[in-house]
């Protein structure tokens, strides 16, 4: 096995991320992917409907290396709302499985003031790691 996910025994357990992932192999890195899509343009200003691009964008950038959602050992998020990310967990879960599926990286989440692009609710960026 080349990913190993970290977890402290006696520690509560993580839901929907890890708390440490170790791993060997080619890295791959993703700039931060924001909700739209392959012509550039934003389809919805709905924070989960965003996501969801966002996260299908990391999948196709990460296709390009032969890589798949199961290699992705980070993310970290960029989000203008804390709010909007709060009131759609339930929404944003199901997003997150029909795209990732039931593969949970260490992830970061981070309340920002704006993004490069306006219309944009969150950025996401990726790490993963194709085993030798």
């Amino acid at each position: 096995m080349t990913t190993e996910f970290l977890h402290p025994k006696g520690w509560k357990p993580a839901i929907g991320y890890s708390n440490g992932v170790a791993a060997r192999g080619r890295m791959v890195f993703t700039g931060g992917m924001i909700g739209w899509n392959a012509e550039a343009e934003f389809e919805t200003d709905d924070f989960v409907g965003q996501t969801a691009q966002a996260l299908r964008n990391i999948v196709a950038v990460l296709a390009e290396t032969g890589a798949g959602p199961e290699h992705i050992v980070r993310l970290t998020w960029y989000v203008t709302s804390k709010a909007e990310y709060l009131a759609g967990l339930k929404e944003l879960g199901r997003a997150y499985k029909e795209i990732i599926g039931r593969h949970y990286p260490a992830m970061a989440l981070v309340q920002v003031v704006g993004l490069v692009e306006d219309r944009a609710k969150v950025e996401i960026e990726a790490t993963a790691v194709i085993p030798d």
